[in-house]
């Protein structure tokens, strides 16, 4: 089957649902809230989604079926993507892309899913849930605390963002870039504690929260991580989670 664009969220569900919790964040992205951001593309059983609403362009493109089933879907796609973009790829397709692209690595990254939920409960919950009001202190923090984070501020309305304040502070978030009820599964992100107050568990207690606030909602609670980061591996091992796929990020520009 020729590579061809596909509009109908049924088909994507169907794929995509054979693996939620890999595939979280394409299924999120299936909802009203994302829908019209998306370009959808469909080779045999490979999908590539190029996302198109926070700046930047998005590829992402992962094997369904073991590696090297994307590859053909990406080279065919090379004269459509755009020229620059940033790419989310399975290990081994980032080969593909460069037959078109110049690329600049972000690193090896790490798709983990809540595996153990019991483990949350070992965890002291913190912190009480943030809305579109709290938008001026979160902004203010994550410029202190981790400035070029990608922070959708919609995401603020949709009740999913924790934050832990002391003295009327805001100190610590734990948030979402993915959460579909609709789909069963959400994404953690925009996960942070002030430099003056790390190392004392808000982060932790943040993320229980919000993870015990989720669990509510949805089937599957994920998250993406950078393979080199050591301090949030392990927050998020203790919380539960475990990988289940490794990808690696590109910056691209065409040739």
């Amino acid at each position: 089957m020729p590579v061809h664009s596909v509009h109908d969220r049924d088909e994507l569900a169907e794929l995509l649902g054979r693996d939620p919790a890999r595939y979280a964040y394409q299924l999120g992205d299936l909802d009203d809230f994302f829908w019209p951001y998306t370009t959808w593309y469909r080779r045999d059983d490979a999908l590539a989604l190029v996302y198109h609403g926070g700046g930047l362009p998005t590829l992402l493109a992962f094997d369904p079926a073991g590696p090297g089933s994307v590859g053909p879907l990406l080279r065919e796609l090379l004269p459509l993507l755009p020229r620059r973009l940033y790419a989310h790829l399975s290990p081994g397709a980032d080969r593909v892309l460069a037959e078109g692209y110049r690329l600049e690595s972000g690193g090896p990254h790490l798709k983990m899913a809540l595996t153990d939920p019991a483990a949350l409960h070992a965890a002291e919950p913190l912190g009480d849930v943030l809305g579109p009001a709290d938008l001026p202190e979160l902004s203010k923090l994550y410029a202190e605390a981790y400035p070029g984070n990608w922070f959708d501020r919609r995401m603020l309305e949709t009740g999913q963002y924790v934050g832990v304040r002391r003295d009327g502070r805001l100190l610590a978030v734990a948030g979402v870039h993915v959460w579909s009820p609709a789909y069963r599964v959400s994404a953690l992100g925009n996960v942070t504690t002030h430099p003056d107050v790390r190392g004392q568990g808000l982060a932790r207690g943040a993320v229980a929260a919000l993870c015990r606030l989720l669990r509510e909602t949805v089937d599957h609670v994920t998250l993406n991580v950078h393979a080199d980061n050591a301090a949030a591996l392990a927050l998020y091992g203790r919380l539960g989670f475990t990988t289940i796929a490794e990808y690696a990020e590109f910056a691209c520009v065409a040739r």
